[in-house]
């Protein structure tokens, strides 16, 4: 009869499943180890009505400057350390400072934005690298993600400051952008590619950013 070895062999695993050596190995796994944690990604709402986006485009004999709301956004962090995140501008929002309706309505029109058929602009966060031994103040971050304008994606790479507490982030960050790969060209007839040449290709984008941390559903 081989019952009594086969009773004994059962006895020996479940031995082993209560020792401590057993639960290490089932909870930690073998990569990981004993005792060392994982870390958990927290979500951080955008607050759209604090954050702000100021745009400034140059050209021969002068400059404009105005503003842009976000309508949404989320980033992403483990611990104080960022991870990701995505923005979604509202160009139907876009202002200029000297309140000139004619310059607004013709960066809103097919020559610039075409914001009718393209109402918003995204950004999405595709890598990000922390700075080593960055001051404080001083960008801690080099991030890069996908700029979408016009239906056109894009790569961008800039340099930001970011602040992560548990409960909110803080951050900043100026955009250079070139606008030829978005097609954000100057259109009109006859004038159209004279004037366009006197517009500086790159715009940039100063972005201020506040999240809170994001209630769980």
């Amino acid at each position: 009869m081989r019952t009594k070895p086969f009773v004994a062999g059962l006895l020996a695993v479940a031995l082993l499943a209560g020792s401590p050596i057993m639960q290490t190995a089932t909870a930690g796994g073998n990569d990981r180890g004993p005792g060392k944690a994982v870390a958990k990604t927290t979500t951080y709402s955008v607050d759209t009505e604090k954050s702000t986006l100021v745009w400034n485009a140059k050209k021969v004999g002068g400059e404009h400057t105005g503003n842009m709301k976000l309508s949404k956004g989320e980033i992403t962090a483990n611990g104080n350390k960022l991870t990701g995140g995505t923005f979604v501008a509202d160009v139907t929002t876009l202002t200029e400072n000297k309140n000139n309706e004619r310059v607004v309505n013709h960066l809103k029109s097919d020559d610039f934005f075409a914001v009718e058929k393209n109402p918003t602009a995204t950004f999405k966060i595709t890598k990000v690298t922390p700075i080593a031994n960055a001051k404080a103040g001083e960008p801690n971050y080099t991030v890069t993600g996908d700029m979408t304008i016009k239906g056109n994606t894009n790569p961008l790479t800039f340099p930001a400051v970011v602040k992560i507490t548990n409960e909110d982030v803080e951050a900043s960050a100026q955009l250079e952008v070139n606008r030829i790969p978005f097609d954000i060209k100057y259109r009109a007839a006859i004038i159209g590619t004279a004037a366009d040449k006197i517009i500086d290709d790159n715009f940039t984008l100063d972005l201020k950013l506040f999240a809170k941390k994001s209630k769980p559903m």
